[in-house]
């Protein structure tokens, strides 16, 4: 049976994207949480984590807190933000295998603005196999790097007594969830169990011949009673501190931050997703899964801050046409020796049938919001 495709009114988003439900009058969580901004006392956000910093400030004997970055413009506002509020951090970053040469020029700068840094790899045998595995069983290129993102600062915290773990915006709140617990100030395990983006997965459930519990170490993330036994929390800045990934870019260009001169390379933004030269894989099945690309993603966000219309952004998106992110892909299957036939053939196993129907040798989407969009060919040739 077909799915039937509903895009919010409010943006672009359809009710196929994971946490996006629409609600009576045909509007995201997402949107209704953009439109609360207004009536939050934003003042009161800010003073309560000036207070979390000075309490901070008293427990901690070493550093004050962990903030996992990657050199993205996000960084520089949470590095920024945390100096600024008299903490001292201890930077962490897990080192992507695809790392581009701007985002390493990025992290840099970053470092450079006056923090210890942590740049943590895996090891590249356990590394390149789980990222092999996990691409085929789940179809998310990605779910390495995000088990490390959000458990291994974390471990670092804890291991060295550092009280507080700061992490940028809340994808529950940007993108919206019925789980009001999952809107808040708290990084959780409940929280990764729904955006994560680890198939609902931990590293325990990946540990085979192949892949130890010891060589996924790193990735496992601390138990409830770990946490529950230490002082040590984690939160989300966005929570206090109102998100713009606009405001995050004036602030991370003002220290150094550099924009990719060629042009996006994932979504319309030049500034986002440009650290990692393998990235257009993971946002690539999300087009087979649930029928958008990053750009669908980045489009809302400016919608939702008053900078685009819903009419403007589809039109964005019938121009953007097919976004297949062929160079990344190149890199992605020279990184695990795979051939670009098995890469699409992968993909396809993916592809949501319930939502997509082949007409002409090309996939397509009844009911699509872009009524005049150039399908393109399918790769596979399937």
């Amino acid at each position: 049976m077909a799915v039937a495709v509903e895009y919010c009114q409010s943006c672009v988003l359809p009710n196929t994207r994971p946490g996006v439900s629409l609600n009576a009058d045909g509007v995201c969580q997402g949107c209704i949480n953009a439109a609360q901004r207004s009536r939050i006392d934003w003042k009161a956000r800010a003073s309560e984590f000036a207070r979390l910093a000075e309490n901070t400030r008293r427990q901690s004997t070493t550093y004050d807190c962990v903030i996992p970055v990657s050199g993205g413009k996000d960084s520089f506002w949470q590095v920024l933000t945390c100096l600024e509020h008299g903490l001292h951090p201890l930077c962490v970053t897990y080192a992507y295998p695809g790392r581009s040469p701007l985002g390493e020029q990025n992290l840099r700068s970053l470092v450079e603005i006056g923090v210890d840094h942590i740049d943590f790899r895996l090891n590249p045998r356990v590394e390149r196999a789980f990222v092999d595995k996990a691409f085929r069983k789940t179809g998310i290129s990605g779910l390495v790097s995000h088990m490390a993102i959000y458990s291994y600062p974390v471990r670092v915290a804890l291991t060295r007594g550092i009280p507080l773990v700061v992490y940028g915006e809340n994808s529950a709140w940007e993108y919206g969830t019925e789980d009001d617990r999952l809107m808040g100030s708290r990084v959780d395990r409940a929280w990764l169990a729904s955006f994560g983006v680890t198939a609902g997965t931990t590293a325990e459930d990946w540990v085979d011949d192949e892949l130890s519990a010891t060589d996924l170490a790193p990735l496992t993330l601390p138990s409830d009673t770990e946490l529950e036994s230490t002082s040590t929390r984690a939160i989300f800045l966005g929570h206090y501190f109102r998100w713009d990934p606009k405001n995050s870019l004036r602030v991370a260009k003002a220290a150094g931050f550099q924009s990719r001169a060629e042009g996006p390379r994932v979504g319309h933004y030049d500034f986002v997703n440009i650290d990692d030269d393998m990235i257009g894989v993971h946002h690539h099945l999300k087009w087979h899964k649930f029928g958008v690309t990053r750009s669908w993603d980045t489009l809302s966000m400016e919608i939702r801050n008053g900078r685009l219309s819903r009419a403007d952004a589809v039109r964005a998106l019938r121009d953007l046409g097919d976004e297949t992110p062929w160079d990344d892909i190149r890199v992605f299957c020279g990184y695990l020796g795979m051939s670009q036939d098995d890469y699409f053939r992968i993909a396809e196993g993916f592809r949501n049938e319930k939502l997509w129907s082949r007409r002409d040798g090309r996939w397509v989407i009844d009911g699509f919001l872009v009524p005049d969009f150039p399908w393109p060919e399918d790769p596979s040739g399937g």
